[in-house]
């Protein structure tokens, strides 16, 4: 497949990008700004207010240093959170503290690590090259191209925030959304196993309220019996709308029915093979990298300003959460073992 059938795909393209005010505000066409003004309630005096104050902010804060500053780093909060500027506050804060409750995990977010590239390559997890109707790109991810006897946890986390990281720094991504899309034909005890239940549940339940993603779609394929336990107590860690938007499908055909198939890869009813499209990620990624690699100065010195989701301190709440968490988790692995 070519460039030029990828980019006809959607109709904000390069060639239609227009020269008015929004375009040289943002770096996106006017056809993505109307979904922006439609959907986040985003403008030009809207979203130089709100730098303006989530600057002043990150300069009059304490608890954090080396934060990014630049208009399309924090653009990525402000969008996720509708222009809501104390909102965007607490989503920075709380994804600074992820990153540092995780740095074990997460650490040197460099694609061209050995063993993030071999992952990657190998096919576990990347985007289409090709958006959908309206715009989101399409994130897929096919467990069986996990192996657990190669790789680990950190390997699995590293590729998914390097990928997150590095979409996230398309203003089009940021307004537009994703669609998340998971084959999980194969998955086995031995892809469970490779977590540890406390890494896993904080990462259900923080994750959400930490990555700067408008999260539109996510749709499961190939689900075996034994792992929806898993995904029902996953489901228990995210908001009702997160809920919601989440789609298990019993073939791939269904899958098709509900994702327009020319965003997919051959291998799950699309057109492109995947490696095609993991060779294209290649270059965005190989084009955003020191970026990514940068962000990694970011610290967050203490996590007293964060605040859950009921108004508490995050501190205060936890231990509670995180039990009964961590009870239906512990539950669904059992269940999963003797299954």
């Amino acid at each position: 497949m070519t460039t030029t059938r990828v980019i006809l795909n959607f109709p904000w393209t390069s060639s239609e990008k227009l020269k008015g005010d929004f375009f040289q505000d943002t770096g996106v066409t006017d056809a993505v700004m109307k979904i922006a003004r439609k959907e986040l309630r985003e403008d030009k005096a809207i979203r130089e207010q709100s730098l303006e104050q989530l600057r002043d902010w990150l300069q009059k804060n304490g608890d954090v240093e080396n934060v990014r500053t630049e208009d399309l780093f924090l653009l990525r909060f402000l969008r996720t959170k509708k222009f809501s500027v104390p909102m965007a506050q607490q989503m920075i804060l709380k994804y600074l503290n992820f990153r540092k409750v995780f740095t074990h995990l997460i650490h040197t977010l460099d694609f061209m690590s050995p063993s993030v590239l071999k992952l990657l390559e190998g096919g576990y997890l990347f985007p289409s090259p090709i958006r959908d109707k309206h715009g989101r790109r399409v994130i897929i991810g096919f467990a069986n191209h996990f192996n657990p006897t190669e790789h680990t946890s950190s390997d699995m986390a590293r590729l998914h925030f390097i990928t997150y990281e590095t979409l996230m720094e398309d203003p089009e991504n940021q307004i537009c959304g994703f669609v998340h899309i998971g084959d999980f034909k194969g998955i086995s005890t031995a892809h469970i196993a490779c977590w540890n239940p406390t890494d896993f549940l904080r990462i259900m339940k923080w994750g959400e309220q930490s990555i700067p993603m408008r999260n539109k779609e996510v749709h499961l394929v190939n689900v075996p019996s034994t792992v929806k336990y898993i995904i029902e107590a996953g489901k228990s860690m995210v908001s009702k709308k997160m809920k919601e938007r989440l789609q298990v499908h019993v073939t791939v055909p269904d899958l098709c029915r509900k994702v327009d198939p020319a965003c997919l890869p051959k291998e799950l009813g699309g057109t492109m093979p995947m490696v095609e499209m993991i060779d294209q990620w290649k270059m965005e990624l190989a084009a955003k990298r020191n970026l990514v690699l940068a962000s990694e100065k970011m610290r967050i010195l203490t996590d007293r300003g964060i605040v859950s989701r009921n108004g508490t301190d995050r501190n205060n709440n936890s231990s509670n959460a995180n039990a009964l968490g961590m009870e239906a988790i512990t539950g669904s692995f059992r269940k999963l073992e003797v299954d």
